[in-house]
């Protein structure tokens, strides 16, 4: 039995700060409507520019500029987290509603492009993680890590997957012995 591990890619965008912020924006305000929570201002049409900006400015070299309009998005963010949790804060229904976007959107907000530890990658997939490859084409890719066995030889019928399993929190290969259950 051969036993390999490798990356398992989750269908998301390429993670930016300004995406991912605007992202959250977006999904807070929609959530808000949806339960009828009136916000002062949702900032959708203003944090649409910023984080277009944010990728011009920074496509241009203007990295003073890209942090300012960085420092925008989550100036917004902040305030509309800060506006949804006064609203709902007598209701307990609306509050279990809203709990997981608002842990989210709190964690976007507060992370930094160059912070150590976990982050949040997407924000339909919290469990993504970043893995570094060291291909020159891909040298990071954003999923999971899993093992896999499979036959040594070739079998009668083909190649087949004997097992299979997750690893959560990018573990280094030579560290983990993936399958001890089939050993």
């Amino acid at each position: 039995m051969a036993v390999d591990t490798t990356v398992q890619p989750k269908a998301i965008a390429h993670p930016t700060d300004a995406g991912l912020m605007h992202r959250a924006l977006e999904k807070l305000v929609k959530l808000a409507k949806r339960h009828g929570v009136e916000l002062r201002q949702s900032y959708l049409r203003v944090a649409k520019r910023a984080a277009i900006m944010v990728g011009r400015y920074t496509h241009a070299h203007q990295f003073k500029r890209a942090r300012r309009m960085l420092k925008f998005l989550r100036t917004r963010l902040g305030r509309v987290i800060r506006d949804i949790n006064r609203k709902i804060d007598a209701n307990a229904a609306l509050k279990e509603r809203f709990r997981p976007l608002l842990i989210l959107a709190g964690r976007v907000g507060a992370q930094d492009h160059r912070q150590r530890g976990p982050k949040v990658y997407s924000l339909h997939a919290p469990e993504v993680e970043c893995i570094g490859k060291g291909k020159a084409w891909a040298p990071y890719e954003f999923g999971c890590k899993v093992s896999i066995a499979t036959p040594v030889t070739q079998p009668k019928g083909g190649q087949f997957v004997l097992h299979a399993r997750a690893l959560h929190g990018n573990p280094f290969d030579g560290h983990s012995r993936p399958i001890d259950s089939l050993s």
